[in-house]
């Protein structure tokens, strides 16, 4: 019920207004999913093939037995959130009290007049069980919030990150929630309400007759008076009571049945009639219902958006398989993927490269943080070069072990987004980077299976560009020997019998070096790290190895060689790095004579 003093036109303006806002929102959102370009397979198709491609495929999946897992999905994954539950039981309960509170509350509260009044004929507000079920919904919504308070502030799960758009989401929840609860409490007790309700409800001319009931709801249900204050004479509270029976009862139940804003109206008591009297109703109305037009219209651009195209992950995930599903529907999945992630932290709690991130401090090699970083990217935004090689560095440090996707509850398979991220990086990015981590052994198994040989040697190019130009004084550009060529086709030493070969990026080589420990940002000043010059000569990229300082710098105390699990000789290998470049520059240095 709108109250008295606000302006029923300013109210249908402002809802119609949140209405189209958030329209034209969730159609901008959704379009995106079949628009954005993002990896190789981003670039081969038009929207309309991508619209066509998922018309295709809901059709095939439709008229089969897949309609099953359709089903399945809806009832385990969306409605019972079985994948929240196995993850944490007490954000499960959070979840379950906020979805399930906020859309009862928006079905029977919000939409009371499209959906409840027409399924209840004697449907009324303030009447059981519906007076009783708003404020239980409204409840429900609040502890919800309560848990996610607690959870995100105080307990502070381990590598969980909480950020504006987590911020906004937990705000405006609680803001129409408290906002609500508060309101009905203001309405129980205000002096105001009560002369308006029997006003236009109650049909009373008698004021002997209206008195005796102001002095029974003063007395019964929580009305704080100016005019009337207790104690009451019974023979007074017992004509109340009667003319209650036959005026109020069919259209307001008791106000205890709304026991959270009962409750509040005893709190507020002492302060009720200048409430009443500054005119707190009206106020508290507008501030719940612009929260909830606000809330309404920024919807679709604020993590709230996942109430929507979560499920829709949780299912097309169970229904598509990647190796036969449709390259355009991939594309059109990991994008509507990145709206569905909640950032609740269930992957980078479970990643396996987490204990890398408790070394270094890179945030963004946690999964949760990369996902907020590449909706960055994806949406075109410009991020500075800090954040590019930040977000590099994440994503292939990935040991892409796929314990992400496994515990992701918004079902997204993290490990394929990962691929393409890294493809996506390695178009425009660092050339060394991408192949001195254990992403080349990863990108290595899945070249036949996913990449062209035109992309998987990309990389590989990029790096023997880079290190010509950064050699330059050392070689001529047209007797550069191929960094990816073979040892021996190339006149190659073959570097201690390749013990490099069996070096799997470990980094304990790189953690007991105390020239490494010696610089806060190592690879400014040596170039590459111990294990990154492994990593090189297993790629034959010897000229970047020789080219870096570290092979200088080196000690040679053999702290290296002494720790490494595999028996790589990386202390003996670093003196013939040394010898094999000498002997390159003399032989170059003749040349040259």
């Amino acid at each position: 019920m709108i109250p008295a003093g606000v302006c029923l036109p300013m109210f249908n303006y402002l809802f119609y207004s949140a209405l189209i806002i958030f329209l034209l929102g969730l159609i901008f959102k959704i379009s995106k999913w079949f628009t954005i370009k993002f990896g190789d397979a981003g670039q081969n198709f038009t929207a309309l093939q991508r619209l066509t491609s998922a018309a295709r495929g809901i059709a095939r999946i439709v008229f089969s037995l897949k309609l099953l897992l359709v089903l399945k999905a809806l009832l385990v994954d969306v409605l019972l959130q079985a994948r929240v539950f196995k993850e944490d039981g007490l954000r499960w309960l959070a979840h379950m009290l906020i979805f399930y509170g906020f859309m009862l509350l928006l079905i029977m509260h919000a939409l009371d007049s499209e959906i409840t009044a027409v399924l209840f004929s004697d449907y009324y507000p303030t009447v059981n069980p519906f007076f009783f079920l708003r404020d239980l919904f409204g409840t429900m919504v609040l502890a919800g919030v309560g848990i996610a308070i607690f959870r995100r502030y105080l307990s502070k799960p381990r590598r969980l990150r909480t950020g504006p758009r987590d911020h906004y989401a937990i705000f405006i929840l609680a803001v129409i929630m408290l906002s609500g609860i508060g309101l009905l409490g203001l309405k129980i007790t205000s002096a105001n309400e009560f002369k308006i309700m029997v006003e236009d409800y109650a049909g009373l001319d008698d004021e002997e007759e209206i008195q005796a009931l102001e002095a029974a709801w003063v007395k019964d249900f929580g009305l704080v008076s100016p005019d009337t204050q207790p104690p009451f004479d019974e023979d007074l509270l017992s004509a109340g009571r009667e003319v209650h029976q036959s005026s109020c009862l069919d259209c307001h139940a008791s106000a205890q049945w709304a026991f959270a804003g009962y409750a509040t109206a005893k709190i507020i008591k002492p302060i009720a009639i200048w409430l009443d009297q500054v005119g707190g109703t009206t106020i508290l109305w507008y501030i719940h219902f612009i929260a909830c037009f606000a809330g309404l219209a920024y919807l679709p651009f604020s993590k709230m958006f996942h109430i929507i195209s979560t499920p829709l992950s949780l299912i097309a995930n169970r229904v598509m398989d990647p190796g036969h599903s449709a390259p355009a529907n991939v594309l059109t999945r990991q994008i509507m993927e990145l709206d569905a992630c909640t950032h609740c932290g269930s992957c980078s709690l479970n990643c396996s490269a987490g204990m890398i991130y408790e070394a270094i401090g890179n945030e963004y090699i946690l999964p949760s943080e990369k996902m907020a970083c590449l909706k960055k990217m994806v949406a075109g935004k410009q991020l500075d070069p800090g954040q590019i090689k930040a977000i590099q560095e994440g994503v292939y440090l990935c040991t892409n072990c796929d314990r992400c996707t496994v515990h992701c509850p918004s079902g997204i398979r993290l490990k394929e987004l990962w691929y393409t991220v890294r493809e996506e990086l390695i178009a425009g990015g660092s050339p060394q980077s991408s192949v001195l981590t254990p992403f080349s052994f990863a990108r290595g198994l899945t070249v036949k299976a996913k990449l062209k040989a035109h992309d998987y040697d990309l990389p590989l190019a990029k790096a023997r560009q880079a290190v010509a130009g950064r050699f330059s004084d050392l070689m001529k550009a047209d007797d550069a020997i191929p960094l990816n060529a073979h040892p021996s086709s190339a006149g190659r030493p073959v570097l201690k019998d390749a013990t490099f070969s069996r070096c799997f990026s470990c980094q304990s080589c790189t953690s007991v070096c105390p020239v490494v420990g010696n610089y806060e940002q190592p690879e400014d000043t040596l170039g590459l790290l111990p294990h990154q010059i492994m990593c090189c000569l297993g790629l034959g990229l010897t000229e970047m190895a020789r080219g870096a300082q570290m092979i200088w710098d080196c000690l040679t105390c053999y702290q290296c060689q002494e720790n490494c699990p595999q028996q790589v000789e990386v202390c003996d290998l670093l003196y013939d790095l040394k010898n094999y470049a000498v002997s390159q520059s003399e032989c170059r240095k003749s040349n040259f004579e």
